[in-house]
């Protein structure tokens, strides 16, 4: 599983892509710990910077993504995951993905409804 995690200081991208649609979910970092643990158990870990701790995917929102291939790019040093998310979305202000906006002009703009509230799931 010959990675090149020197790069990002021990990280590399992970992205996640729907299994059956082909859209994108969201992007994350994958230390090798995380990687391992993706690779055993068939659920997305990822590690967080801004908490400097591994964590599973859905582990407080029960949202998992399930993954059902995994590829790197050329250089090793990035990963794309396609999964198949249990919930009804991935990203945690409750859009499906976590790229639900579109620069419109100059500005912003969300493309989407929320699928869920985020403000249920989390406030557990």
């Amino acid at each position: 599983m010959d990675l090149d995690f020197s790069k990002l200081d021990g990280l590399v991208a992970a992205v996640i892509q729907d299994a059956t649609t082909g859209r994108v979910l969201m992007v994350g970092f994958m230390n090798e710990e995380a990687f391992r643990k993706t690779v055993e158990t068939g659920f997305a870990n990822f590690y967080s910077r801004s908490r400097n701790k591994l964590w599973l995917k859905g582990e407080t929102s029960g949202h998992r993504l399930v993954v059902k291939e995994i590829c790197t790019d050329c250089d090793r040093d990035a990963v794309l995951l396609k999964v198949d998310a249990l919930g009804p979305g991935v990203c945690h202000e409750g859009y499906q993905s976590c790229f639900f906006r579109r620069l419109d002009n100059g500005a912003w703009t969300i493309t989407e409804p929320r699928v869920y509230d985020p403000s249920e799931v989390y406030s557990k």
